[in-house]
């Protein structure tokens, strides 16, 4: 969430159905012993609590289509890194293409929002900024043309379906825009403009503006309301004022929700459901809005992913319901079920969200070793997070203090993020050290620079960087146990553990080692005696022998699984 000023920026049930899906990933596998190649047939359900989910922003990933870099006359001079920079939906669907996120071993993408962005910008003394970053909205039921098209929103959708992706777009409710020049306020039914938020207890965190000059939505309002003046001018603009107007008619005709302020933006939302497929939401700013209103749109969420199943059964990719993770800004695992705003304490995965954004995780990296923090981890989401999980980040668009701003512990991220319990948030670039600190920026826009795509190419340190975590990447995709079992450690000195995953008929177990210093380590009973397994990190075959393996002398990491002749 884009702020100019804030506190520090800002501050269910997954219900697994009978979820298989089935595919034949056909790998060459080369022993240390023997020169064969080996074929491995996985069949690996899709489980959101293992998810490895890539979030990027949408303006600065990649530039597929540079005929849509400027629009609605977005040409003045910007705060540095605080303008459109060419990054679109093109863009992304051409890297889906190009495998890099099979690669990666990415299983969802989280875009920031598309919706269309007001036309004007601000300047709050970090230079003019543009709504680059899709948190300002101006029209939540059109594409900015800046980021593409329909049209290219659902290729995206069908390429990653494809590749076995989810897509999961970005929900603003609680605010519109900045006003500026080009961008005149809503109407006072819609929107309040003051007392901005003090966070200083439940009250003055919803009933408030977050940041001067962003428009608060009377979430809390049942009274019936117009659709705003410049909105129906847009819309007649446009040729499209009718159609709109007929389906707002209809959805309130089924719901029989009152015209309210929070009802038309949740109709607009979920359009994007029952239109493209998307396969679920990351919500902004959650604690700022009253938490009816989460379970609000997870009704409509779950109506309009249910009608889109319904009209595309040959498209439907698995029996996973539609999924929500809430951005409660300051959440942590820790909490359990609940944030506490001082004077109250809300349940906000209470049929609202399968999981939240895990703001504890780069503190518990940082804090506790290794094992500490996965017994951790498995005890809470074993228990008061049971059917519900977090999604875990190190670093993001709008946290000024990530795990590792300078990238000097470039494996240390990869290790902690994608060997850890719960769902996992790659922020783009931490694979390929993308820079988070840029000389000449101010607050948020030095973690926003554009993908580093060029030392991805010719650098070959950053090559190495990205190999090492394209190898836990596509272990953590083909094992549901490494971020959804539950772990067990299997030796201290060197550091050995292991996760196992039952799921219905569908079984799944591995081994993993960290900072290994011997030449042998246990597998415990993890494996059979005289088993031959795999070493997904080194590609090479090993020989289970009184409840151990040989491991390679340079070698720091394991990533065994059983072998499939």
């Amino acid at each position: 969430m884009e702020y100019q000023k804030s506190e520090k920026h800002h501050y269910k049930i997954i219900r697994m159905k009978k979820v298989i899906v089935a595919f034949i990933a056909v790998l060459s596998i080369v022993s240390c012993k023997e020169s064969k190649k080996v074929a491995i047939k996985s069949s690996v359900p899709f489980v959101w609590n293992n998810a490895t989910v890539y979030f990027l922003l949408t303006d600065r990933f990649n530039n597929g289509d540079t005929t849509n870099d400027i629009q609605f006359e977005r040409t003045q001079k910007t705060g540095k890194l605080r303008g459109f920079e060419g990054g679109d939906i093109k863009g992304i669907t051409q890297k889906i293409k190009e495998g890099y996120f099979d690669k990666l071993g990415v299983n969802a993408i989280w875009m920031t929002p598309i919706v269309e962005q007001i036309h004007g910008g601000t300047d709050e003394g970090t230079g003019l900024t543009y709504g680059f970053h899709g948190y300002w909205t101006k029209d939540w039921t059109k594409i900015d043309p800046n980021y593409g098209t329909k049209k290219d929103l659902k290729e995206l959708v069908a390429t990653a379906h494809k590749h076995g992706i989810r897509i999961l777009l970005d929900a603003v409710i609680n605010h519109t825009g900045p006003v500026t020049k080009k961008d005149p306020v809503w109407p006072s039914e819609w929107v309040r403009t003051s007392p901005q938020c003090t966070y200083n207890s439940y009250k003055n965190t919803i009933t408030c503006t977050l940041v001067k000059n962003l428009p608060d939505i009377k979430t809390e309002s049942n009274e019936a309301v117009e659709l705003p003046k410049q909105l129906i001018e847009k819309w007649k603009s446009e040729g499209r004022y009718e159609e709109e107007k007929a389906e707002l008619d209809a959805f309130f005709k089924r719901t029989g929700y009152p015209r309210a302020p929070r009802f038309y933006i949740i109709k607009w939302l979920t359009d994007y459901i029952t239109e493209f497929g998307i396969d679920g939401y990351r919500v902004d700013t959650v604690k700022h809005t009253e938490e009816n209103v989460w379970q609000e749109f997870r009704t409509e969420c779950d109506y309009a992913f249910t009608q889109w199943k319904a009209n595309n059964p040959d498209l439907v990719m698995d029996a996973n319901d539609f999924y929500l993770t809430g951005e409660v800004y300051g959440y942590g695992i820790s909490g359990g079920k609940y944030y506490n705003f001082g004077d109250k304490a809300v349940n906000y995965f209470d049929k609202s969200f399968n999981s939240l954004i895990n703001f504890e995780f780069k503190w518990n990296a940082k804090q506790l070793s290794n094992e500490d923090m996965h017994t951790k981890y498995d005890s809470i989401l074993k228990h008061n997070l049971k059917d519900y999980g977090v999604l875990n980040y190190l670093s993001s668009h709008d946290d000024g203090q990530p795990f590792d701003p300078a990238r000097k512990q470039i494996k240390e991220t990869a290790n902690r993020l994608l060997l850890g319990l719960g769902a996992s948030q790659i922020y783009y670039g931490d694979e390929s050290a993308r820079s988070l600190i840029i000389e000449g920026t101010v607050g948020d826009a030095t973690l926003r620079s554009f993908m580093n795509w060029n030392e991805i190419t010719n650098d070959k340190e950053t090559k190495d960087v990205l190999s090492y975590w394209q190898k836990l990447g596509q272990f953590r995709k083909n094992h549901p146990a490494v971020g959804a079992g539950k772990h067990q450690i299997l030796s201290k000195e060197p550091y050995v553990f292991s996760r196992t995953f039952i799921q219905e008929d569908y079984q799944d177990k591995v081994v993993i080692g960290l900072d290994l210093k011997a030449n042998e380590v246990s597998v415990g009973s993890v494996f059979k005696e005289g088993e031959t397994i795999r070493d997904a990190y080194s590609n090479t075959l090993l020989k289970v022998k009184n409840g151990k393996v040989k491991v390679l002398s340079n070698q720091s990491i394991l990533l065994l699984e059983k072998h499939n002749n």
